[in-house]
């Protein structure tokens, strides 16, 4: 079986059960900690699916992609806990009806499709048989990644401390790396991906670089970056102003003040 069929039949079984579990709990959201973990499970399937040989790439491909993906998955896991459904899914909730059916096609098959293109590189370094040694740009691969790990890790850290902080309730968070960038943890995540792409590029699979376009679009275009945007005003007084001096994505010196 191809590395791709694993990966879709992976990906297609997990949201199918996570489909049944939305029904059950009329939340949709759920998806949204699992979507991490599809690739962390897609990565090790189409890895004990091969010979077992194994080979350097491979045990870097696997760490990066668990370690980015279980992280995540339990950080989300945890915002998650005991709260309602995330206002996006109720909003597509008042929007399509019947939602139990239209959530099948818009929620849990769209997220199952995207996470197999996404995880391109993946698959492509995990199902190929053949002996791999590293590279140089292996090593950049992987500290690219490190660097989106880290900005990822530590800006999603500095937003929970703030938020649970009750005299920071309805304020913008403007310290640490979200003083450089409105999305630093979406940033993170685009060069986590970036970073894998390279690992599968140093193997000559630079077709795979529609995985990180995909997700970069996606943060940037679709559920990340405009997604937010379009609401956080609303509901965060002195956000027009923290946007008109932070980037929005790539972090950069705040601008000054126009008067």
């Amino acid at each position: 079986m191809s590395a791709l069929a694993i990966a879709a039949l992976v990906a297609g079984a997990l949201m199918g059960v996570c489909w049944l579990v939305s029904l059950i709990k009329r939340d949709a959201s759920i998806v949204d900690p699992l979507w991490p973990m599809v690739f962390v499970a897609i990565a090790w399937s189409v890895w004990l699916a091969g010979d077992g040989a194994g080979s350097g790439r491979d045990a870097l491909m696997l760490a990066m992609v668990s370690a980015w993906g279980v992280r995540l998955g339990a950080h989300l896991t945890v915002r998650k806990w005991g709260e309602p459904e995330d206002f996006r899914y109720q909003a597509m909730r008042r929007r399509l009806r019947p939602f139990w059916l239209w959530s099948i096609l818009v929620v849990f098959v769209l997220q199952g499709v995207l996470a197999v293109v996404v995880a391109l590189p993946v698959q492509a370094v995990l199902g190929d048989p053949g002996p791999s040694p590293l590279r140089w740009l292996d090593w950049t691969g992987a500290a690219v990644w490190a660097v989106g790990f880290g900005f990822e890790a530590v800006s999603d850290e500095q937003l929970r401390r703030f938020k649970a902080d009750p005299a920071n309730r309805g304020q913008v968070m403007d310290r640490g790396l979200w003083r450089y960038s409105r999305h630093p943890n979406y940033f993170g995540d685009a060069v986590v991906w970036w970073g894998i792409h390279l690992v599968a590029a140093a193997a000559g699979m630079w077709w795979t670089i529609a995985g990180p376009l995909v997700m970069t679009f996606l943060l940037l275009r679709v559920s990340g970056v405009a997604l937010l945007e379009r609401s956080i005003g609303k509901r965060r007084p002195g956000y027009a102003e923290y946007a008109a001096r932070t980037s929005a994505f790539i972090p950069l010196p705040p601008r000054r003040a126009t008067r």
